[in-house]
Formats: structure tokens, C-alpha cells, sequence
């Protein structure tokens, strides 16, 4: 018998990465119109976002119908990627294709000299061809320069393909297709004419996300049916999967995150806030505690009077400054979850979260500034109160990496443990008392207060930080491990 371990077959799926010279080039604009698309031809697409946005993954899912997923050179090792990459286009069924958003710039990442956490990373690792998104107002031979110029900066990134976005006239589109395809050799497979109608709702955070614009725009599928065929008239979609049916096989890695582990005894349950004020999650986080042994059991802060029989809490990101008089006025949910806290229960809050749980929560503070804010008038509402503090909205904007250890076991893990995540907010904390605990330390990021994150008081930790379960890997077992020992 071969000592030799078996050989795991590589994975095949066609792939393509859609990404610009900028942001604001309308990268996640055409990639909703692709991916409504192609879905409307029958195809089971697979969506991806490279960086940690949780905003425009969530109109992804909703438009293919398949959990869309994020991937991040800065978090996760070359394995990690593709482990999360292979997963996603496998576990809802496997999909025929998959699209890739790019962040910001193709070459943007985490410093000048490298391209860690950049879109050309992600393209490397995953091998795949790229679509260059060229923002084209007032500008048409230049064009050229700037994709002859993205061309050579790394021989290593395939760009296959540009689409020229805010074109003005047949005569723009023209000059500007004739001197990239002479200079660069590339060809244009896309023209997008400029049309107001294109741009979907913005705020502070970016998008607003898909949960809460379907529920409050009565045009929602209206506004992604033309933006869909906007798409299908300007791109010449043929070529695109092309382009796609050209990515090699990929090496699959030699160890898997996703793989179920049993438990002992009867399932835990975790409540999962999710509605218009919650819904920041990874779907990484949310299959990675179920695989973990948990169930999940979502609830309403918003809209429901009180929480769910559930043995643990997990609150996420999302815009509860926009909610507040609604989360203040449900008091029967605030106090459900106040004595909960005080009982014990396992209560883990990311961001959104942790400003729930603070004690006050005020909006258009005076000289706090409002910087890109959505309309919040000056006021203060009173918010769970599970945790010390006073949080106050304004123009402190803190969007970066974080890297931390925690400096206590908690619901998400031992002292001791290291994580990479994310910080992003318009938010800060005052009135903490002196006596305040703090979990998490940081290296790297800014936190609550002085590079402490992770506020807690009992079996409650509220943090600014970000996880992502596929990257810090003791997130899910730890937490559903933790619920399981303080269960009554």
C-alpha cells in the first residue's frame, strides 16, 4: 500500500474579477447587473466581494439566491482564499460560474510596496482574468494610458477585458474603444452610457444595505431590472464568459474550515439579530457556527417584543443611529436582554452591536461633524444597557485592519488568542468608567479606547472589531464551546 496521501482533485469553475482603477468607478453597479444577468439566463452564479463590506455582498445574495462571500489577502493565507472560494461555489449546489467584485483600486491593499489585501492579490491566487472598470467621463484617448499603464504595473495580473462606465454618446465610445484596443491591445467587451437611474441609494457606511432598501423601496425590483438590462444592452456578455472559461483549475487546499464537528448532547441555540438596524454578518460566521454544533434562531430587536428561547446571543453590525427611536421605544426587548445579560447569557455584539448595548446612544451630536451622514437629527435615546458607556455618532470616521489578542477567555475565545479583523465606524464610546474590563487588546486599530477593544461586563462582549470566522478559526467552536458551558 502507497504511503503516499491521496490526491485531491483540483476544482474547475469558471471565474471571472471585475475591478477599476478607482472606487466610485461603479464596480458594484455593473456586477448587480451581471449577476442579475446571468442569473436571469439560467446560470447558478456564485458571488464574491474581495475586501470585508458586508453592504454589497447582501444585494449579491439576494439577486443569485446563493450566499455570497468575502475574501481578503490581509486576513486569510493563499489557502484560506481558496478554501473559501472553492466552498462557496460547492455548497449551495455547485455553480456554473463566479463573479468576483474587486476593492477600490485593483492595486490598493494594505501597504505601498506590496500587494497584500489588494484585488491583484485575490486575482493571483485565484488565477483568473480581469475585467477592468474604467470610470470614462470626459475622458477618451487617456483611457488608453490608464489601462496601458494598469497593464504593465504587474505582468502577473491577467486583464483580459475593459468596460468603459459613464460614457456620454456613440462618438465618446468610440474614440475611447479605438485608442485602448491600438495602445493596449485589450478590447472593450463594454459600454455603459452615463444614466442617474444606474446609482443605488447611499449613506455614511456606502450602500444601504439590501434588507432594509427592499423593505422600504417599492421599486426594488424595478430599479435591479433596469440596471440588469442596462447591462445586457451595453456588455457584450458572450466574451465575458469567455474570458471566464479560461481560468485553470484550481489546487484545492490541504485542510478545509468547513468541516462539521459533532457535539454531545442537544444542539445549542444562538440568537441572531438580524433586520433593518442588524445585519452585518459573514455567512462564513453564520454556516461556521452551525457546522460548529449550533442552531440559529434570528430575532428583530426592531420588531420583535422579546428574544426567542435561546441559549446565547450574537448581535452584529448595521445602522442602529438610523433606529434608535424604534430600537428605545421596544422597551420590552431592550429589558429581555438587559436581564439576560445580567443572568449570564452568553451575549457576543460586533459594532452595531456594541453601540445597542451601550447605555445611550446619541445622533447629530454639535461639533461632531457629519461627514457623508445620512439625516440624523440631534438627539439621545436609551439603549439596552448592558454594557457602560455612551455612544455618540459624528465625524470620527476609523475604517481599517485590526489586529488583536484577547487578554481573557470569552464567548469568542481563550486569552491568548490572536485575530486579524476590521474596524468600521462613525462612532465612538465616552463615558466609560474606570473600572471598565476590556477583552481584546489591539496592535493594530484604534477600538474603544486607548488600543483596548472588547468591552464586557458577565458573559457580554461588545467590540468594534470584525471577525471573520474563516480567518480567525477558533471563532466558531469557541463560541458555540462557551454557550454549551453555561447552559442551564
Amino acid at each position: 500500500m502507497s504511503d503516499n496521501p491521496p490526491v485531491r482533485e483540483a476544482k474547475e469553475i469558471p471565474r471571472i474579477l471585475l475591478s477599476a482603477g478607482s472606487s466610485s468607478s461603479g464596480k458594484t453597479t455593473i456586477t448587480i447587473g451581471l449577476l442579475a444577468a446571468l442569473t436571469e439566463a439560467g446560470y447558478k452564479v456564485q458571488p464574491y466581494k474581495v475586501g470585508l463590506d458586508y453592504i454589497d455582498p447582501s444585494y449579491y445574495s439576494e439577486i443569485t439566491g446563493r450566499r455570497a462571500r468575502n475574501i481578503d489577502g490581509f486576513l486569510m493565507d493563499e489557502e484560506g482564499v481558496r478554501d473559501v472560494f472553492i466552498h462557496g461555489t460547492e455548497v449551495d449546489n455547485d455553480a456554473d460560474i463566479a463573479v468576483i467584485e474587486g476593492v477600490r483600486g485593483l492595486y490598493e491593499g494594505f501597504d505601498s510596496f506590496s500587494d497584500t489585501g489588494s484585488t491583484a492579490q485575490i486575482a493571483k491566487i485565484l488565477k483568473c482574468s480581469v475585467i477592468l472598470i474604467i470610470n470614462a467621463r470626459s475622458i477618451t484617448r487617456s483611457a488608453a494610458a490608464l489601462v496601458g499603464g494598469f497593464k504593465a504595473f504587474d505582468k502577473d495580473v491577467y486583464i483580459t477585458g475593459v468596460i468603459l462606465n459613464n460614457i456620454g454618446g456613440p462618438r465618446h465610445a468610440q474614440k475611447a474603444t479605438e485608442a485602448i484596443e491600438f495602445y493596449t491591445g485589450i478590447p472593450v467587451i463594454g459600454v455603459i452610457r452615463r444614466n442617474n437611474s444606474m446609482k443605488i441609494s447611499m449613506r455614511h457606511l456606502g450602500l444601504v444595505p439590501a434588507i432594509e432598501e427592499r423593505r422600504r423601496a417599492d421599486n426594488f425590483d424595478e430599479r435591479i431590472d433596469f440596471i440588469k438590462n442596462t447591462i445586457k444592452d451595453g456588455i457584450q456578455i458572450d466574451r465575458l464568459l469567455e474570458m471566464a472559461n479560461t481560468a485553470p483549475a484550481l489546487e484545492r487546499p490541504k485542510k478545509t474550515v468547513f468541516t462539521p464537528r459533532k457535539i454531545e448532547g442537544e444542539r445549542p441555540v444562538i440568537g441572531v439579530a438580524l433586520d433593518e438596524a442588524f445585519n452585518f454578518y459573514y455567512h462564513d460566521n453564520l454556516e461556521l457556527l452551525q457546522m460548529a454544533g449550533a442552531d440559529i434562531k434570528y430575532f428583530s430587536p426592531i420588531h420583535d417584543k422579546k428574544l426567542p428561547d435561546v441559549d446565547g446571543l450574537y448581535i452584529g453590525g448595521g445602522y442602529p443611529e438610523l433606529f434608535a427611536a424604534e430600537l428605545e421605544n421596544n422597551v420590552s426587548m431592550c429589558e429581555n436582554i438587559l436581564d439576560a445579560s445580567r443572568s449570564g447569557l452568553p451575549i457576543y455584539a460586533e459594532c452595531g452591536g456594541l453601540m445597542y448595548l451601550t447605555e445611550k446612544l446619541s445622533t447629530g451630536v454639535k461639533g461632531k461633524g457629519a461627514y457623508n451622514m445620512a439625516e440624523m437629527p440631534e438627539s439621545t435615546h436609551d439603549m439596552v444597557g448592558a454594557l457602560p458607556g455612551h455612544t455618540l455618532m459624528g465625524h470620527k470616521r476609523v475604517v481599517s485592519y485590526n489586529i488583536g489578542s484577547l487578554a481573557m477567555d470569552t464567548v469568542i475565545g481563550k486569552a491568548g488568542n490572536d485575530f486579524r479583523g476590521h474596524e468600521f465606524h462613525h462612532s465612538e464610546v465616552t463615558e466609560i468608567p474606570e473600572d471598565a474590563k476590556f477583552a481584546i487588546q489591539l496592535s493594530r486599530g484604534t477600538g474603544i479606547i486607548d488600543g483596548w477593544d472588547g468591552l464586557t461586563v458577565n458573559n457580554t462582549l461588545g467590540c468594534y472589531a470584525h471577525l471573520v470566522a474563516s480567518s480567525y478559526r477558533e471563532f466558531a467552536g469557541s463560541f458555540v464551546d462557551f454557550v454549551i458551558s453555561k447552559k442551564v
